[in-house]
Protein backbone atom coordinates (compact mmCIF):
# COMPACT_ATOMS: atom_id res chain seq x y z
CA UNK A 1 0.00 0.00 0.00
CA UNK A 2 1.46 3.23 -1.02
CA UNK A 3 2.27 6.61 1.49
CA UNK A 4 -0.22 8.58 -1.58
CA UNK A 5 0.32 9.63 -4.37
CA UNK A 6 2.25 12.99 -5.62
CA UNK A 7 2.25 14.75 -9.13
CA UNK A 8 5.36 16.40 -10.62
CA UNK A 9 5.20 18.72 -13.43
CA UNK A 10 9.05 19.74 -13.88
CA UNK A 11 10.80 20.25 -17.53
CA UNK A 12 13.96 19.81 -16.10
CA UNK A 13 15.02 15.97 -16.05
CA UNK A 14 17.39 16.11 -14.00
CA UNK A 15 15.63 17.54 -11.29
CA UNK A 16 12.27 15.44 -12.18
CA UNK A 17 13.94 12.20 -12.06
CA UNK A 18 15.36 12.83 -8.72
CA UNK A 19 12.01 14.06 -6.96
CA UNK A 20 10.66 10.23 -8.96
CA UNK A 21 13.26 8.69 -7.26
CA UNK A 22 13.35 10.18 -3.98
CA UNK A 23 9.59 10.22 -3.47
CA UNK A 24 9.04 6.64 -4.74
CA UNK A 25 11.82 5.44 -2.20
CA UNK A 26 9.62 7.08 0.20
CA UNK A 27 6.88 4.74 -0.56
CA UNK A 28 4.61 6.97 -2.94
CA UNK A 29 3.21 6.56 -6.25
CA UNK A 30 4.67 9.09 -8.80
CA UNK A 31 3.17 10.73 -11.76
CA UNK A 32 5.36 12.88 -13.93
CA UNK A 33 5.27 15.67 -16.50
CA UNK A 34 7.55 17.63 -18.36
CA UNK A 35 4.74 20.45 -19.55
CA UNK A 36 2.41 22.60 -18.34
CA UNK A 37 -0.35 20.94 -20.44
CA UNK A 38 0.07 17.51 -19.54
CA UNK A 39 0.47 18.09 -16.00
CA UNK A 40 -2.83 20.10 -15.58
CA UNK A 41 -4.38 17.11 -17.42
CA UNK A 42 -2.50 14.27 -15.42
CA UNK A 43 -3.58 16.20 -12.43
CA UNK A 44 -7.50 16.10 -13.29
CA UNK A 45 -7.29 12.39 -14.14
CA UNK A 46 -5.27 11.04 -11.07
CA UNK A 47 -6.37 13.45 -8.52
CA UNK A 48 -3.30 13.38 -6.57
CA UNK A 49 -2.75 14.04 -3.31
CA UNK A 50 -0.16 16.58 -3.63
CA UNK A 51 1.28 18.80 -6.69
CA UNK A 52 4.63 19.53 -6.86
CA UNK A 53 4.78 22.52 -9.42
CA UNK A 54 7.28 24.17 -11.87
CA UNK A 55 6.79 27.62 -12.47
CA UNK A 56 8.41 28.13 -15.40
CA UNK A 57 7.01 25.18 -18.02
CA UNK A 58 6.39 24.82 -21.52
CA UNK A 59 2.59 25.20 -23.03
CA UNK A 60 1.49 26.52 -19.49
CA UNK A 61 3.26 27.54 -17.07
CA UNK A 62 3.14 26.91 -12.94
CA UNK A 63 1.09 30.19 -11.91
CA UNK A 64 -2.03 29.43 -14.76
CA UNK A 65 -1.81 25.56 -13.61
CA UNK A 66 -2.40 26.81 -9.62
CA UNK A 67 -4.72 29.29 -10.28
CA UNK A 68 -6.86 26.21 -12.45
CA UNK A 69 -6.08 23.69 -10.01
CA UNK A 70 -6.94 26.16 -6.92
CA UNK A 71 -10.48 26.56 -8.85
CA UNK A 72 -10.98 22.84 -9.16
CA UNK A 73 -9.66 20.94 -6.33
CA UNK A 74 -8.13 21.53 -2.78
CA UNK A 75 -4.46 19.37 -3.22
CA UNK A 76 -1.63 20.72 -1.71
CA UNK A 77 0.74 22.74 -3.63
CA UNK A 78 4.20 22.91 -3.73
CA UNK A 79 5.83 25.47 -5.89
CA UNK A 80 9.48 25.73 -7.30
CA UNK A 81 11.14 27.94 -9.19
CA UNK A 82 14.92 28.90 -10.16
CA UNK A 83 13.96 32.53 -9.65
CA UNK A 84 14.27 34.13 -6.16
CA UNK A 85 12.37 37.42 -6.35
CA UNK A 86 9.92 38.13 -3.69
CA UNK A 87 7.27 39.01 -6.03
CA UNK A 88 7.33 35.38 -7.47
CA UNK A 89 6.33 34.22 -3.86
CA UNK A 90 3.81 36.54 -3.12
CA UNK A 91 2.16 35.59 -6.43
CA UNK A 92 2.59 31.77 -5.93
CA UNK A 93 0.75 32.04 -2.59
CA UNK A 94 -2.09 34.81 -3.43
CA UNK A 95 -3.18 32.06 -6.16
CA UNK A 96 -3.09 29.52 -3.74
CA UNK A 97 0.02 27.37 -3.24
CA UNK A 98 0.63 25.85 -0.26
CA UNK A 99 4.45 26.46 -0.13
CA UNK A 100 7.15 27.86 -2.26
CA UNK A 101 10.55 26.49 -2.80
CA UNK A 102 13.37 27.96 -4.56
CA UNK A 103 16.09 26.13 -6.60
CA UNK A 104 18.77 24.66 -5.59
CA UNK A 105 17.09 23.21 -2.34
CA UNK A 106 18.07 20.34 -0.08
CA UNK A 107 16.19 17.36 -1.39
CA UNK A 108 16.21 16.25 2.71
CA UNK A 109 14.43 19.19 3.84
CA UNK A 110 12.33 19.00 0.85
CA UNK A 111 11.44 15.79 1.63
CA UNK A 112 10.07 16.56 5.25
CA UNK A 113 7.72 19.08 3.51
CA UNK A 114 6.34 16.48 1.01
CA UNK A 115 5.45 14.25 3.98
CA UNK A 116 3.91 17.08 5.99
CA UNK A 117 1.73 18.28 3.35
CA UNK A 118 0.60 14.89 2.86
CA UNK A 119 -0.01 14.06 6.23
CA UNK A 120 -2.22 17.64 6.71
CA UNK A 121 -4.40 17.02 3.76
CA UNK A 122 -4.90 13.43 5.08
CA UNK A 123 -5.71 14.16 8.32
CA UNK A 124 -9.93 15.50 9.00
CA UNK A 125 -10.20 19.03 9.82
CA UNK A 126 -12.21 17.55 12.99
CA UNK A 127 -9.67 15.28 14.63
CA UNK A 128 -6.79 18.38 13.69
CA UNK A 129 -8.70 20.70 15.54
CA UNK A 130 -10.06 18.87 18.27
CA UNK A 131 -14.07 19.65 17.19
CA UNK A 132 -16.54 16.65 18.40
CA UNK A 133 -19.03 15.48 15.61
CA UNK A 134 -22.66 17.21 16.18
CA UNK A 135 -21.32 20.30 17.75
CA UNK A 136 -22.89 23.88 15.55
CA UNK A 137 -20.54 27.34 16.25
CA UNK A 138 -22.60 30.25 16.24
CA UNK A 139 -21.33 33.48 16.14
CA UNK A 140 -24.03 36.26 15.45
CA UNK A 141 -25.60 35.61 11.39
CA UNK A 142 -22.86 33.45 10.96
CA UNK A 143 -23.41 29.25 11.64
CA UNK A 144 -20.81 26.23 11.21
CA UNK A 145 -22.11 23.05 11.42
CA UNK A 146 -19.55 20.87 12.76
CA UNK A 147 -20.73 17.55 11.35
CA UNK A 148 -21.36 18.21 7.99
CA UNK A 149 -18.62 20.74 7.67
CA UNK A 150 -21.42 23.23 6.36
CA UNK A 151 -21.20 27.24 7.00
CA UNK A 152 -23.95 29.49 6.79
CA UNK A 153 -24.25 33.12 6.71
CA UNK A 154 -27.71 34.77 7.66
CA UNK A 155 -29.26 31.17 6.53
CA UNK A 156 -27.07 31.07 2.84
CA UNK A 157 -24.55 28.54 2.40
CA UNK A 158 -20.58 30.16 1.88
CA UNK A 159 -18.85 27.91 -0.05
CA UNK A 160 -15.67 27.19 1.75
CA UNK A 161 -12.54 25.26 0.88
CA UNK A 162 -11.15 22.17 3.50
CA UNK A 163 -8.47 24.62 4.83
CA UNK A 164 -10.59 28.17 4.89
CA UNK A 165 -13.06 25.89 6.52
CA UNK A 166 -10.59 24.42 9.26
CA UNK A 167 -8.94 28.12 10.19
CA UNK A 168 -12.36 29.84 10.70
CA UNK A 169 -13.30 27.03 12.54
CA UNK A 170 -10.26 27.34 14.82
CA UNK A 171 -10.67 30.96 14.61
CA UNK A 172 -14.53 30.49 15.70
CA UNK A 173 -14.23 28.14 18.76
CA UNK A 174 -11.45 30.29 20.27
CA UNK A 175 -13.22 33.59 19.81
CA UNK A 176 -11.33 36.25 21.65
CA UNK A 177 -7.69 34.36 21.50
CA UNK A 178 -5.26 35.69 19.45
CA UNK A 179 -3.20 33.53 17.39
CA UNK A 180 -0.06 34.54 15.85
CA UNK A 181 0.75 33.42 11.62
CA UNK A 182 3.25 30.74 13.04
CA UNK A 183 0.72 29.31 15.81
CA UNK A 184 -2.46 28.83 12.51
CA UNK A 185 0.52 27.58 10.13
CA UNK A 186 1.88 25.01 13.04
CA UNK A 187 -2.16 23.77 13.82
CA UNK A 188 -3.57 24.11 10.43
CA UNK A 189 -0.74 22.97 7.73
CA UNK A 190 1.70 20.58 10.00
CA UNK A 191 4.01 21.03 13.30
CA UNK A 192 7.00 21.24 11.19
CA UNK A 193 5.40 23.41 8.22
CA UNK A 194 8.13 25.03 6.36
CA UNK A 195 6.39 27.52 4.16
CA UNK A 196 5.63 31.27 3.92
CA UNK A 197 3.42 32.95 6.50
CA UNK A 198 1.63 34.64 4.28
CA UNK A 199 -0.27 31.99 3.22
CA UNK A 200 -2.20 32.48 6.60
CA UNK A 201 -2.85 36.13 5.35
CA UNK A 202 -3.92 34.79 1.88
CA UNK A 203 -6.56 32.55 3.57
CA UNK A 204 -7.41 35.25 6.10
CA UNK A 205 -8.19 37.39 3.44
CA UNK A 206 -10.60 34.87 1.37
CA UNK A 207 -12.30 34.32 4.66
CA UNK A 208 -13.16 37.97 4.73
CA UNK A 209 -13.98 37.95 1.03
CA UNK A 210 -17.23 35.72 2.36
CA UNK A 211 -17.96 36.44 6.04
CA UNK A 212 -17.36 39.93 6.33
CA UNK A 213 -19.81 43.02 5.39
CA UNK A 214 -16.91 44.97 4.53
CA UNK A 215 -13.69 42.29 3.70
CA UNK A 216 -11.72 45.90 3.68
CA UNK A 217 -12.79 47.11 7.48
CA UNK A 218 -12.94 43.40 8.66
CA UNK A 219 -15.07 43.00 12.13
CA UNK A 220 -14.79 39.52 12.41
CA UNK A 221 -11.50 38.18 11.66
CA UNK A 222 -9.74 41.65 13.22
CA UNK A 223 -5.86 41.75 12.68
CA UNK A 224 -4.01 42.22 15.92
CA UNK A 225 -0.64 44.71 14.26
CA UNK A 226 2.47 42.59 14.93
CA UNK A 227 0.75 39.64 16.75
CA UNK A 228 -1.53 37.82 14.58
CA UNK A 229 -5.32 37.22 13.71
CA UNK A 230 -8.49 37.04 16.00
CA UNK A 231 -11.94 36.37 15.74
CA UNK A 232 -14.47 38.80 17.65
CA UNK A 233 -17.68 37.33 16.21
Amino acid sequence: MSDGTVLVVEDEENILEALRYNLERDGYVVYTASDGEDGLNLARSSKPDLVILDVMLPKMDGFEICKILRGEMDVPIIMLTARGEEVDRVVGLELGADDYVTKPFSMREFMVRVRNMIRRGKLSSKSQLGLPDGDVLVAGDLEMDLASHIVRRDGTTVDMKPREYDLLALLVKNSGRVFSRDQLLQQLWSQDYYGDRRTVDVHVRWLREKIEKNPSKPERIVTVRGVGYRFDG
